[in-house]
């Protein structure tokens, strides 16, 4: 193992979406982490998989161990506790009170291990009115605001796949919340529980909205802000080959050098900041970029101060030149998957290992016990 979090231990309870996320960035950056999954499900994965279910071409599932248990078993039980105890950090994801009828609840494992940074992932949160309710991505952002703001006008609010909840407002708030907690307890020598949910997360990451808000610059109205899509210098424009291109040129000197590549020295082009003038304007830039493939727009504009980038698939995004360079994506055991990242001049970490199967190192448990 090698990166930041090098020497760091933690113990996962196997779950699918934001808690396994979390567990990536925490392996990503050095972490050793151990999977705990269900030892019912051993053997299940030693093909494609099914949902989520791990396996070699999990994305999700990279980097650790896995370790098969029966939580309800009370042998598996104490071996549990025997691998917590030397562990810094765990990560759960079930509904609130479950840890508790375990025997595996913050009050347990803290008395046992006290400077253990215990992290919980939920959609709800650990209190609240919902917090035993059912629920996915979708809702959580719903409830938090964060949905309402993406879509156009013409249809019904778009949800992002799982990125802008379970993985954005969860799972990077939860790795975001476990670092910070064992950086407390360096000098307090003493973990706690951090609550990660995801409706709380999600309205986080709406803070840039609420300050736009709070400046009389966004209105409820999808499509109707500068952000949004409502204006014609932020907005995504079809071109001639069907493909698409991105354009944000939102500071003046960057909307001018857009209008001077297209030639565009129309007078009712100095209108940028005027709402009114956008559906007019945003009409002639879509007949305009109509006209030619994207690749011709590419050559004129990507790499300028336009603000520019083409739309691309995940596998046209892991060919393109600056992605290539940086080496954004890699593949391996045949799955194109992100790197990881932010990256570290003195402690990089090495390429991430293969998922494991379930139960894969279960022979390592004892070992990893003492």
């Amino acid at each position: 193992m090698s990166g930041p979090l090098q020497g760091l231990k933690v113990i996962e309870f196997g779950g699918i979406g934001p808690g396994p996320f979390c567990a990536m960035m925490l392996a990503d950056m050095g972490a050793d982490v151990i999977r705990l999954d269900r030892k019912a499900d051993k053997g299940k994965d030693r093909g494609q998989g099914g949902f989520l279910a791990g396996g070699r071409r999990s994305v999700l599932h990279r980097g650790r161990r896995s370790i098969a248990v029966d939580l309800k078993s009370p042998e598996d039980v104490q071996r549990v506790l025997e691998l917590i105890d030397g562990a810094d950090a765990i990560i759960e994801g079930f509904r609130p009170g479950v840890m508790e009828r375990l025997g595996l609840g913050p009050d347990v494992l803290l008395a046992r291990n006290p400077r253990l940074v215990y992290g919980r992932m939920t959609g709800w949160g650990q209190d609240g009115p919902l917090a035993q309710a059912a629920g996915h991505d979708i809702n959580y952002i719903a409830l938090s605001g964060a949905l309402s703001l993406i879509g156009r006008s013409q249809g019904g609010p778009v949800a992002p796949p799982a990125m802008v909840g379970d993985l954005g407002g969860g799972g990077m708030m939860l790795a975001f919340g476990i670092v910070c907690a064992l950086l407390e307890a360096r000098t307090s020598l003493r973990g706690q529980v951090v609550d990660a949910a995801i409706t709380d997360g999600a309205a986080l990451l709406t803070s840039i909205v609420c300050e736009l808000k709070a400046a009389n610059m966004w209105q409820n109205d999808r499509q109707s802000n500068m952000l949004d899509g409502g204006s014609h210098f932020y907005d995504t424009y079809e071109c001639a080959d069907g493909k698409w291109i991105s354009i944000a040129s939102l500071e003046p000197q960057f909307y001018m050098l857009l209008l001077e590549k297209l030639g565009l020295h129309d007078p009712a082009f100095q209108r940028q900041r005027d709402p009114a003038a956008w559906p007019e304007l945003k009409r002639r830039l879509t007949e305009i970029f109509l006209s030619k493939p994207s690749e011709d727009w590419c050559a004129l504009l990507e790499g300028t101060d336009v603000c520019f980038a083409p739309v691309l698939t995940l596998e046209e995004a892991a060919r393109h030149p600056h992605n290539a360079a940086r080496e954004t994506f890699f593949e391996q055991d045949g799955v194109l998957q992100p790197s990881p990242a932010p990256r570290f001049s003195r402690t990089a970490p090495v390429r991430p290992g293969s998922a494991p199967y379930i139960g894969e190192h279960d022979d390592t448990m004892t070992t990893d016990a003492t």
